[in-house]
């Protein structure tokens, strides 16, 4: 967890920047019940199919995802959220544009 950010007021587009050819991610909130991280995506880049055991939900705050879930291709676009369901395989990757989201995961049912 970043110290450093507590209690102040900031532009959610500053706390994580674009690199070129890279996924780069900033977790912000790390607590035992779930984590808040943001990510940026550069064009081209992804996080390959996986699953978690707890639903995820993903906020689009920069460009275009495209995330697809249990094999079904969705596009999130800048404020837009996509809830990915738990055990489900998910994968994520910035087609035609870099983007940023972040990813809120709670683990409890």
């Amino acid at each position: 967890m970043c110290g450093d950010i507590k209690a102040k007021a900031l532009n959610i587009q500053s706390l994580v920047d674009y690199q070129d050819n890279s996924v780069v991610s900033r977790e912000i909130i790390k607590k035992e019940l779930g984590t808040v991280t943001f990510f940026a995506f550069d064009q081209g880049q992804g996080l390959s199919e996986h699953s978690a055991p707890f639903d995820a939900m993903v906020q689009v705050i920069d460009g275009e995802a495209e995330i697809t879930i249990s094999g079904v291709k969705h596009t999130v676009k800048a404020g837009e959220i996509i809830i990915m369901p738990a055990n489900e395989p998910h994968a994520l990757q910035a087609k035609n544009c870099p983007y940023k989201m972040i990813l809120t995961m709670i683990k409890s049912d």
